[in-house]
């Protein structure tokens, strides 16, 4: 017997597909199913009253789809919220399902294998005590980079730049033609990256100091990347570029 099962509800207005759930969550010895609902209202006030960690969610349900359940959750800014493994039938929600940071999606009709490896994934996790964030602190050379739905190892050495945007960021790798990309803040790594590798020049880039290969008292150019350096990150950068020049 299992200590410490992971709690769990199925949310699905289709009888049959609630049914196929809810009978993949009894045959597994991990999970424990504590609810099981036709809507993702009842599901909600649920959760308002109950713990739980793992949701398994459809998106496409009347009143209140299971993306804005999602949506709903993540504004509680609880370190308690339950994770999430996305069930339906239509591909097209798999971005939206990473910016609401699922754990997994699974596409209707799958099978039990299927559905196995998404909650042995959710189980991984939970034995940390606690779900990993985007970011995981430098292991002497590199770092764990949560990308999509897995995470990916990423050294330090091959970091050319971090592009930041709104809710993530691009990591440019030498010898990589596409950047990772990231659902994590810019202030996030910068916080993780060694400030003796990586310096922030401009409030969307973090440079790699080991990449750069020349610079003006305005830029600095790292192969195929130009990048200006703002007013704010400037002292700093005058500062590495008398060093650089010594």
């Amino acid at each position: 017997m299992i200590d410490n099962k992971i709690r769990c509800i199925a949310v699905d207005d289709e009888p049959l597909a609630l049914a196929l759930v809810s009978g993949f969550i009894y045959q597994t010895q991990f999970l424990e199913l504590v609810g099981k609902f036709d809507n993702a209202i009842e599901a909600l006030n649920f959760l308002h009253h109950n713990e739980v960690d793992l949701i398994f969610l459809d998106i496409q349900m009347p009143d209140l789809t299971g993306m804005e359940l999602a949506r709903v959750l993540e504004g509680r800014k609880s370190p308690h919220n339950p994770k999430i493994i996305f069930t339906t039938a239509y591909d097209q929600f798999a971005l939206e399902g990473y910016k609401v940071n699922a754990l997994d999606y699974l596409l209707k009709p799958f099978g039990y294998d299927d559905f196995l490896r998404a909650s042995t994934k959710a189980y991984q996790l939970s034995q940390s005590a606690h779900f990993p964030p985007q970011v995981f602190a430098p292991q002497k050379d590199y770092i764990f980079l949560k990308v999509e739905y897995q995470l990916v190892k990423v050294f330090l050495k091959d970091i050319i730049c971090v592009e930041g945007y709104k809710d993530y960021v691009k990591v440019h790798l030498k010898d990589r033609p596409h950047p990772l990309l990231s659902l994590t803040s810019l202030k996030n790594l910068e916080e993780i990256l060694p400030s003796e590798h990586f310096m922030r020049v401009h409030r969307s880039f973090i440079v790699s100091l080991d990449h750069i290969e020349s610079v003006t008292k305005n830029t600095v150019n790292l192969g195929s990347f130009n990048i200006a350096v703002s007013d704010h990150y400037k002292d700093n950068f005058l500062k590495f570029m008398e060093k650089w020049i010594n």
